[in-house]
């Protein structure tokens, strides 16, 4: 009779402990979600930095209108600031605009993992050929090459993965835009590396969004 008078019938003992158990499962996930909260605002990742470090300018080709053949080899790197944290590159495709225009395929990166302060080098080559221009983007494009100097910007998009301790983040969209000036003729800064073939060395920093 007293165990009764404690739980009325089973059903409501199992509805009791269920309750119970659910209870302590979310004040568990609520205190992991804490910590790893504070641990975050504590450590507080930075974004990592890249610079452009060299060009080498294969072919460009803009005397057919509305179209460009390009093939370039460039040269980056990438730095991890921070001390505790790693950072996991699931996705890095690089390609190269003009005037926001892309003028180049996508060409993928290695996936990688970057460890605390280290630094990484790619060196991938970038190329389309006879891509489509825009009419109005065509005719600024012969102009300026014909004038000695066309400003293009070495982009790419990718998704990035931090890592503290046996914690790793969800994916973050990764952004980074490095600006490049390719001269010609007379005006040339770059220096002659093999048939056809001319480098530019630019040890830009580039601009990075997450």
């Amino acid at each position: 009779m007293s165990a009764k008078k404690d739980c009325g019938n089973h059903g409501k003992c199992r509805r009791k402990i269920i309750r119970k158990i659910l209870a302590c499962l979310l004040v568990f996930l609520l205190i992991v979600l804490i910590t790893i909260l504070l641990i975050w605002a504590i450590l507080r990742p930075s974004k990592p930095s890249f610079i452009l470090q060299d060009t080498t300018v294969y072919a460009f080709n803009a005397s057919i209108p509305n179209f460009l053949t390009s093939n370039f080899q460039v040269t980056l790197s990438s730095r991890n600031p921070n001390d505790r944290i790693g950072i996991y590159y699931d996705r890095l495709d690089i390609y190269a605009s003009y005037r926001n225009q892309q003028i180049t395929l996508r060409t993928a990166l290695p996936p990688t993992y970057q460890g605390h302060k280290e630094i990484n080098v790619w060196s991938p080559f970038v190329y389309g050929n006879m891509v489509p221009i825009a009419p109005e983007f065509s005719t600024t494009l012969s102009s300026e090459q014909a004038a000695g100097s066309v400003f293009l910007m070495i982009k790419i998009d990718g998704r990035v993965r931090w890592k503290v301790g046996t914690f790793v983040s969800g994916r973050y969209h990764l952004y980074v835009r490095c600006p490049a000036y390719i001269t010609f003729g007379s005006k040339s800064t770059g220096v002659v590396v093999g048939e056809n073939a001319i480098k530019y060395q630019f040890v830009t920093r580039c601009s990075v969004n997450v």
